[in-house]
């Protein structure tokens, strides 16, 4: 037995119903062998990555119609991987990363329940380069600007991995990092374009949630 409790969520999104294995609330805790305590997840952080979150939708959607052809694309902290099993659906060139010892068997069980190939997956620490991983046209991740310090950990990921021409497309619900984020992306030469996004239902105008995309 794993130690956990699981649930299956179906997602609609692009005209397509996908089925998803998550936690079956956040509660859930698991690590006997103190995998995911030695890199650095505590066990109230633990369950975080197995839950479909508003954010994760979000950029979801945005993924079902956004430009992809000919690009090369990496999810940041994928979770349980929702957008990347829409652009897998899609047949982009999507690469999923996440640092949860977890993340890969859910996703590569998500894959299977929605009748797609397992996708390429990278074990991505964020403040340690990865020399094999090279660089990407677009970059994607919902809702990972939660603690200040990530945002000079992702300022510097994706100036190792982003191509001189890449997009940057990040979900977030608002908790008030994503402006230190776009001051730092600006050194690098990107500017901003902003969508104020309803992320549940109590969110009412201006919304919090923020769709932001970056270019250079």
């Amino acid at each position: 037995m794993p130690g956990y409790r699981t649930r299956q969520l179906v997602v609609p999104l692009g005209g397509h119903d996908f089925k998803i294995r998550a936690l079956s609330d956040i509660q859930q805790f698991a690590d006997p062998h103190g995998f995911a305590e030695r890199v650095g997840i505590s066990s109230a952080q633990w369950s975080l990555f197995g839950q479909v979150w508003p954010s994760g939708r979000v950029l979801a959607e945005a993924m079902c119609d956004f430009e992809v052809a000919g690009k090369r694309i990496l999810e940041i902290g994928c979770g349980l991987g929702l957008s990347s099993l829409v652009l897998q659906r899609r047949q982009a060139d999507i690469t999923a990363s996440d640092h949860h010892p977890l993340a890969r068997p859910f996703l590569d069980h998500n894959a299977r329940l929605n009748d797609l190939p397992n996708l390429a997956y990278c074990d991505l620490h964020w403040a340690i380069p990865d020399v094999e991983l090279g660089r990407f046209d677009l970059m994607i991740g919902s809702d990972i600007l939660y603690e200040r310090d990530h945002i000079e950990l992702l300022a510097n990921l994706l100036k190792r991995h982003a191509l001189d021409c890449a997009e940057i497309v990040f979900t977030d619900p608002g908790r008030g990092n994503s402006a230190p984020f776009t001051r730092a992306l600006a050194e690098q030469g990107y500017s901003v374009t902003e969508v104020r996004s309803r992320f549940n239902e109590s969110d009412t105008p201006p919304n919090r949630g923020r769709l932001l995309s970056y270019r250079r």
